[in-house]
Parts: C-alpha cells; structure tokens; sequence
C-alpha cells in the first residue's frame, strides 16, 4: 500500500510538473512607488527544499530544516544560530516545533524528534508523510498520507492513539491541514476539517470545506492544504481544486465556503482572507461573509506560494524568488524585495518584528518592513 501511494503521489507531482511548463508567460511586474521599506536583516542557507517546506515559529525562534536532514533553530531577530542537528536522512516534510522540541520525518518513513539538536527517538511510521509534525503539549501529532492521524509521547516517543478513517487510493503528495485550536486538534482528511481530542483522538466533529469535482481520481482530489489560517475562533482552510472556506473552530460548524481552484493554502487577518487560484489570479474575500472584497491579475502565472497576512500587507512570493507586499485593502503594490532567484518554498512566517522566506535553493531570508 506505502508503494502504490508513493506511486500515486509521483504520478501526481509528475502531472503538476506537465502542468507548469504549459502555463502563460508570466505578467510583467508593473512599476510602482514604493510605500514600505524594507530590508534583508539576516542570511542564513540550509541544504536545498525540495519537499513540502513548513517553518516553525516559537516566541523569538525560527526552526528550519534542509534536505539533507540538517534541523536548525535561529533567533528570529540576529539570525543566531541556537542549536543544528540532524536527523540522519534527507526529509519528507518540513520541521514542526514547540520550542523544545523539533520533529520532522524522513524519506524512510522515519518519524524523528530533537530536543537542542540531539536526537531524543525515532519511529518507523510505515506511510508516506507530505506533512510536517505538529508538536504541542509534549505530544508530536503526524498526518500521513492515508490521511490517518498518529499521536506521540515527545519525550520518549510512545504511541499514544492512532485516528484513521477510510481513504481513497490516490492521495495529494502536498502539506496538509495539522494544527492546534485551543483544546482541540484539528487535521485535514480528504476534504474535510477535523476536530480531534488530542489525549484520546476522539473525533469531536467534522465539517466538509470542498466537494470533490471531476471526472477521474486527479480531477477530484480536494484535500485541505496547507497552511491554514486562524483568525480568533475562526479557522480557514483551502480545499485543493475546489474550495475556499472558513470554520467557526470553537462550534465545529462551516461559516461559510466558496467554489474556486487554487492548489495552496491562504492567509487571514481581521477583514479578509486571502489565497491565488491556479492562475495567480489573487483574491480578498470577506472574513464575515466569504463575498469578494477585491481581486487582482498583476502577478498572473508568477508560481505563487502561500501568503502571509500582517498588519501592513499581504505577502507572496514567487518562483524567481520575489516577495510581493501587497495593500490589504485594494492589492497595490507596497514594495518588492528579492531573494536567492529561486521559488520560495513555503508561506513566509513571523516572529516578533522578523519575517523569514525560504528558498528552494535553501536561502533563508529575514525582512522587517516599516
């Protein structure tokens, strides 16, 4: 069963592949005035990204992980390295953190948890994982790829309840939707959000975001990707190909979701949430109500990556390496910083007054825009 879904996640990742090559040019970047300053505060480089890249943010401190397996926590403010290990193979996924400890997962199928860069134990999962670990409250929380989800001991790495649930035979070889919401753990299986027990995996409720479309297993693979975005108790997630939607996470219950494509996960602040469809084609619809605030076609077919919301823009970065800060409120262009030339890997993330990019080269990035 882990070949064939290896198999199929190959056969995916090779369509997206053709896909790309067949796009449009991308849209010439328009000339603007900028309206923020901004700078590159740091450099740092880890081993290339070449796998489903998540970065994790605790109070002050970025974690970070490369290829190779290297895993590497750096002050978010001066770039300081705190700690380097390695977990011993070349990973599946990106790295997840509470600040103590740091798991990730290899391309064995290993599931491998440090604590300040020593390795504390590894687990032999026996799935394909796209998803990085989400460790909290002294447990590590895997999503694999047959959508089950695995709860571990942190500290000696013990099996604590496995959740599964039936699952197609094709899934997305893609970040999925694993994070914390006060008491309540909440995965992405198929197209659907969960909201788990996180001592026992009871499931407490479920709500479905996107309903799968076509006419053949790829056309109507919809699972939630990642990264999700939260706003209060409201959580919004993208449902791949099909959907955008948010979840009054508190309730359990679906606020509102809309029919559009789009194949990464978006961002929200106290307004609006923000995603790019297939096409790059952006858009802001209100938090509230799910209507379109705005739309814009400036960064049509320019290989977006998910957006970060903050107080003084919307933040995308493309395949030759450009961050794009965009207004909240119309999408104008604010300011545009370059990078290493090649695709940011993931969502930007924060930390205080620092956002850091990631590259596919491996180039890490730290901004503070003013």
């Amino acid at each position: 069963m882990m070949a064939r879904g290896l198999l199929l996640a190959a056969f995916v990742a090779s369509l997206a592949a053709c896909s790309s090559t067949e796009k449009p040019k991308a849209t010439p970047l328009e000339s603007f005035t900028p309206q923020l300053a901004g700078e590159v505060v740091w450099n740092q480089r880890v081993d290339g990204v070449r796998f489903p890249m998540t970065v994790a943010v605790s109070p002050g401190v970025f974690t970070v992980a490369g290829d190779d397996g290297t895993v590497l926590a750096l002050e978010a403010d001066t770039g300081r390295e705190l700690w380097r290990g390695n977990a011993g193979g070349k990973l599946a996924a990106g790295v997840g953190s509470d600040g103590r400890f740091a798991a990730v997962v290899t391309r064995d199928g290993e599931l491998v948890t440090l604590e300040a860069g020593r390795v504390l134990w590894r687990k032999p999962l026996n799935m394909r994982v796209a998803t990085a670990p989400l460790v909290a409250g002294e447990r590590v929380f895997v999503l694999g790829g047959d959508r089950s989800v695995q709860a571990f001991d942190a500290q000696d790495g013990s099996p604590l309840w496995t959740a599964r649930r039936p699952s197609d035979p094709l899934t997305l070889a893609q970040g999925g939707v694993i994070a914390a919401f006060k008491d309540t753990l909440l995965a992405g299986q198929g197209s659907r959000l969960a909201g788990f027990d996180p001592n026992d995996g009871d499931l407490r409720w479920e709500v479905t975001v996107g309903s799968p479309r076509g006419t053949n297993e790829v056309e109507r693979l919809a699972d939630l990707v990642a990264p999700p975005a939260r706003v209060g108790d409201t959580v919004c997630v993208r449902s791949f190909q099909a959907a955008v939607g948010c979840v009054d996470g508190e309730r359990g219950a679906l606020n509102w979701t809309k029919t559009v494509g789009g194949t990464d996960g978006v961002a929200a602040d106290d307004q609006s949430v923000y995603g790019a469809d297939a096409s790059d084609r952006i858009t802001a619809w209100k938090l509230a109500s799910g209507e379109v605030a705005w739309q814009t076609e400036k960064l049509l077919y320019r290989g977006l990556a998910a957006p970060l919301a903050t107080p003084k823009a919307v933040v995308f970065g493309d395949s030759e390496g450009i961050v794009h800060f965009l207004s909240r409120d119309k999408g104008e262009t604010l300011l545009r910083v370059n990078t290493d030339g090649s695709a940011i890997a993931a969502a930007p993330v924060v930390a205080g007054t620092t956002m850091l990019v990631v590259t596919r080269k491996g180039g890490l990035y730290a901004l503070r825009a003013q």
